[in-house]
């Protein structure tokens, strides 16, 4: 059998190889091997997110080689490139194989039993869109997938930027008047939102009644067509006609984002909840679905809920303890994050971690989540440690402090060094405050159904298992300096998600990895 002949090559290869790889190489082998000659569904969580654990893609990259059949791989393109110029040449010379690879948003041919690299846009594209340019039952690989739901949003979801409002008037001359009328009408409405942080705003009812009323008036032949025909618009731009789609879906959040400077404002309209569009997805063909962190439970129940997935072979591997372990410093005595004393006493313990680490070469990182204090504990800590600090930059000393917020950290740990401290002000937790959250959440209490642990905690327990991963290359120190951790009940899922991890309740210059330095003065 084909797991068999896997599980030899690839165990030769890595034996041949000499480095200390990834330790489930040979069991997730075997399961793609499996899922390939069955045709059965599978969901891996690797637990594995940077550094020399991307070599676990080896394990899905012996069987789709082996496999004599197409196999089709989504992966985003910085993956492909790694895989293409990296991994799978040395894996088709050891192997011996003459399989065709190529890359591309379609089936080349009928008759190609290759392997072909899709980006996840192409993919779901066609997927969602029945757009035939991937035949159905050809197995598929899908790595990454705990990026599955933001590929998915992207691209259900539709925006009306100011050049289309010009490019509806051109459209429809006839009813320039009322376009121009709506226009003004929604500015009026939209600026009137008080100012927020994210210069984001959910569309109120009124303001959905004038984008449906502009709607209605733009009917081609409303005596035949109803209102909720497509063909009813298939004389407007390719935008407004995916704008009316998305509006029809009834299950559509609608939002506007302001450049106030500008006077100018986006529409946009997107989808509270993916199962329903992704259900149908995953019986036109086998998947084998690839991700890191997706749930802290084996059956990843929650996450196959959110995006639609039935029963399939679920497996989660678990970090290796010896290579992975973190030291986790949790501070029990600080002011909890929603306390006016929370800042003043993060200043005071980031403060400390610099002074203790400031002697020692490496990456310090110190993770702030809310913008205004990110600025300030940079502005602080620079006044005193200089140059060393750097706010969300990449061009850092050798034993530099970066101060980041969540998002550039995530764009970012790729290119950076691995940090010997990770300090991280608060649990990324979703913020009520962001009003495409909360209309999420208002999408659950809807339908009664538990909004903490269906969105907001494994949100932020994939977003926390993602920064640390660098840490653990080099069995680091991460700070979590959130109280609720230890004080609130979803503090125990927490700590199951920073596993394995040696907690710690002091920070002394023995506790840093020692590979940075020698000698201390």
């Amino acid at each position: 059998m084909i797991e068999v002949e896997v599980h030899q090559q690839l165990r030769a290869f890595l034996r041949q190889q000499g480095e200390s790889y990834w330790s489930h190489h040979l069991t997730m082998a075997r399961l793609v091997a499996r899922a390939l000659r069955l045709g059965r569904s599978a969901l891996i969580q690797t637990s594995a997110f940077s550094g020399y654990h991307e070599r676990y893609r080896l394990s899905y990259l012996v069987p789709v080689l082996m496999w004599q059949e197409t196999v089709v791989l989504v992966a985003p393109e910085a993956v492909q490139q790694r895989l293409l110029m990296v991994e799978i040449p040395q894996l088709r010379q050891w192997i011996g194989t003459t399989k065709s690879i190529q890359t591309g948003d379609r089936l080349p041919s009928p008759e190609f039993q290759g392997l072909l690299l899709v980006t996840p846009e192409d993919w779901l594209r066609d997927r969602l869109y029945q757009e035939g340019r991937f035949p159905n039952y050809i197995p598929t690989i899908i790595d990454g997938v705990d990026d599955l739901e933001a590929w998915v949003r992207a691209q259900l979801t539709s925006h009306i930027h100011q050049a289309d409002w010009e490019a509806l008037m051109l459209a429809c001359p006839e009813q320039g008047d009322v376009i121009r009328d709506t226009r003004i009408q929604l500015t009026k409405a939209i600026f009137q939102h008080p100012v927020n942080p994210y210069e984001c705003y959910l569309i109120d009812p009124p303001e959905q009644d004038l984008i449906h009323f502009l709607f209605h008036r733009l009917q081609r032949s409303p005596l035949t067509c109803s209102d909720s025909g497509s063909s009813a618009f298939a004389h407007l731009p390719a935008a407004w006609q995916a704008f009316w789609r998305s509006l029809q879906s009834g299950r559509a959040m609608i939002w506007t984002e302001v450049a106030r400077q500008q006077g100018a404002f986006s529409l946009h309209c997107g989808p509270t909840d993916l199962a329903a569009d992704l259900e149908p997805i995953w019986t036109q063909q086998p998947v084998v679905l690839v991700g890191g962190a997706l749930d802290l439970d084996s059956d990843a129940a929650v996450f196959r809920q959110r995006v639609g997935l039935g029963e399939l072979t679920c497996i989660k591997f678990s970090p290796d303890r010896q290579e992975e372990l973190i030291h986790l410093y949790l501070p029990d005595k600080l002011p909890m994050p929603n306390t006016p004393q929370f800042q003043a006493a993060l200043i005071q313990e980031m403060h400390t971690l610099l002074q203790l680490s400031a002697g020692i070469p490496g990456l310090t990182v110190l993770l702030i989540g809310d913008t205004p204090l990110k600025s300030q504990v940079g502005s602080i800590l620079a006044s005193e440690f200089g140059s060393r600090v750097q706010v969300e930059r990449t061009c850092l000393d050798d034993n530099g402090v970066l101060v980041t917020g969540w998002d550039f950290w995530r764009q970012h740990q790729r290119v950076l060094p691995s940090p010997h401290l990770l300090a991280i002000a608060t649990l990324p937790i979703p913020s009520l405050e962001h009003p495409l959250v909360a209309g999420r959440v208002a999408y659950y209490k809807k339908l009664r159904q538990d909004w903490f642990r269906l969105y907001l905690l494994p949100a932020a327990l994939n977003e926390l298992q993602r920064a640390i991963a660098p840490v653990r290359d080099r069995q680091g120190i991460v700070a979590l300096l959130d109280n609720r951790v230890i004080h609130r009940s979803y503090g125990n899922h927490v700590l199951t998600a920073l596993n394995p991890s040696a907690r710690i309740g002091y920070l002394d210059i023995s506790l840093f990895p020692r590979s940075d330095y020698s000698v201390m003065d």
